[in-house]
């Protein structure tokens, strides 16, 4: 017959191997087992929580008594209860725990036993995700632009300002959706109720649906009655960014949220009515989304009822020296500098440069660029550029050099009309060329109206993927 001894190295290395957190204590809160998953789960060692009271190791908000010591004392088991205290160095636990009072043969209790999953990850995203009202801080003075295609995007965002219609954000990343979202936000009817924010890329499809709906207790291991993002939202905003990263179960939930004004939580059998305005974003183009399976289309035309594109720096160009000299100021303000403005060379480079991560990587640049100024120095030069810009820009001017067709060479003899019309020709390929083969910035940039350039375009049969 197996001894004593044997069974406890056999228990002890049973409870190791679990992957759930066990904590057991005896008839004096003593800790008597704490598997290696409950120490990874409080971030403890084990030799200093064996032997030892739960109160002397770990602080309970509120003065509250920890559900097993509960158990302990009054005899009665939880199930499904959530726990939020602090470990021994400060940092914050959550866990769902089911706890039991331990009996011996006589009805005494000798003990409790905890079993806990840890919620603490899930606790912290929820809360880095959420961005109540008084968290927000753009409106539409905080938007910078001078250019017509921009500045006709802001018209139409405050135009939209006046109903509860749902919006959606096109727009490459680094582009100011949030800017927008939350301008729009601000300058409505709503702005005294919370804007809430999710990133729908951040989170696994296993919990953004019950941070979206919410959840009822019991509907799965570890859940507890918590309420959604939309009813957190109630009469406010709430911004769905990177919605095409939804897969197309959610995507449809979420169809019939906005359909119905109705939300159920994950679990619950019964609906609750929403009031809240909904505005998504997407970082690629609708349709290439709807064609690649990235957004339903049924949801796409519930979104878009108000569609609003925001073009990408490098169709605004004109605007970086406004947005460059706003950066110089925040950071002079955060770095304790005084630093003027960009030199000639810089902001040459800057227009010739395609500004891949728009307006965010012209943050960036100046920011890193101010970092590396030395002491007196009252402009931004290229020396102060980061390098992989430089090189970034340098190898993208020679890519365009070599592309930009040249003009006719003077050897030979040509009738002065045909060298003139072959030259015009050429010089419109290379201004479409440098603006992104765009219309309206190339005719804006040659002085000519929209219709004179699509005129001469068409005389000379330029090649223009956009006629």
């Amino acid at each position: 017959m197996m001894r004593i001894e044997g069974f406890q190295t056999i228990l002890h290395s049973l409870v190791d191997v679990i992957d759930i957190g066990i904590h057991i204590i005896d008839r004096n809160g003593l800790t008597v087992i704490y598997n290696k998953k409950m120490a990874e789960i409080e971030g403890m060692d084990s030799k200093d929580v064996l032997g030892e009271k739960i109160h002397d190791i770990f602080k309970f908000k509120e003065e509250t008594e920890s559900t097993l010591v509960r158990a302990l004392h009054s005899g009665q088991a939880t199930e499904n209860s959530k726990q939020t205290y602090f470990n021994s160095l400060g940092q914050e636990i959550s866990t769902i725990n089911n706890t039991y009072p331990i009996f011996d043969n006589k009805q005494s209790i000798i003990g409790a036993i905890e079993v806990a999953k840890d919620i603490t990850n899930l606790e912290r995203i929820i809360k880095d995700n959420i961005l109540n009202k008084g968290d927000t801080q753009y409106t539409f003075d905080s938007i910078l632009g001078v250019s017509e295609n921009f500045l006709e995007v802001i018209e139409k965002s405050k135009r939209s300002t006046r109903t509860s219609s749902t919006i959606l954000l096109v727009g490459e990343t680094g582009t100011g959706k949030e800017l927008f979202a939350q301008s729009i936000h601000n300058g409505s009817g709503r702005s005294k109720h919370p804007f809430i924010s999710q990133n729908c890329a951040a989170l696994p499809d296993s919990l953004i649906e019950g941070i979206l709906f919410g959840t009822k207790k019991g509907a799965f291991t570890g859940s507890v009655e918590r309420p959604g993002l939309f009813e957190q939202a109630e009469g406010g905003t709430l911004l769905l960014d990177e919605i095409n990263s939804l897969n197309p179960n959610l995507q449809a939930k979420l169809l019939r949220a906005l359909q119905e004004r109705k939300i159920r939580r994950v679990g619950d059998t019964k609906d609750k009515n929403i009031d809240v305005r909904v505005i998504a974003t997407i970082n690629e183009d609708p349709i290439d989304a709807i064609s690649n399976g990235h957004l339903r289309k049924d949801l796409y035309y519930r979104l878009s009822v108000v569609s609003l594109f925001i073009p990408p720096l490098r169709e605004r160009k004109e605007d970086i020296p406004l947005l460059a000299q706003s950066f110089i100021e925040k950071f002079n303000a955060l770095f304790e500098l005084d630093i003027e403005g960009i030199s000639e060379e810089v902001y040459e480079l800057f227009y010739d440069y395609d500004w891949h991560g728009n307006v965010r990587e012209l943050e960036h640049i100046i920011e890193g660029a101010m970092n590396l100024l030395e002491p007196g120095d009252k402009n931004i030069e290229i020396s102060h550029l980061p390098t992989l810009f430089k090189k970034k820009a340098n190898r993208e001017e020679a890519e365009m050099q070599m592309k930009t067709p040249p003009l006719p060479s003077l050897s030979g003899t040509l009738p002065l009309d045909d060298y003139m019309a072959n030259t015009e020709k050429l010089y419109l390929e290379k201004v479409l060329h440098e603006h992104n083969q765009n219309i309206s910035q190339a005719a804006k940039a040659l002085n000519i109206s929209r219709q004179s350039l699509q005129y001469r375009l068409k005389k000379y049969q330029a090649k223009n993927p956009l006629t």
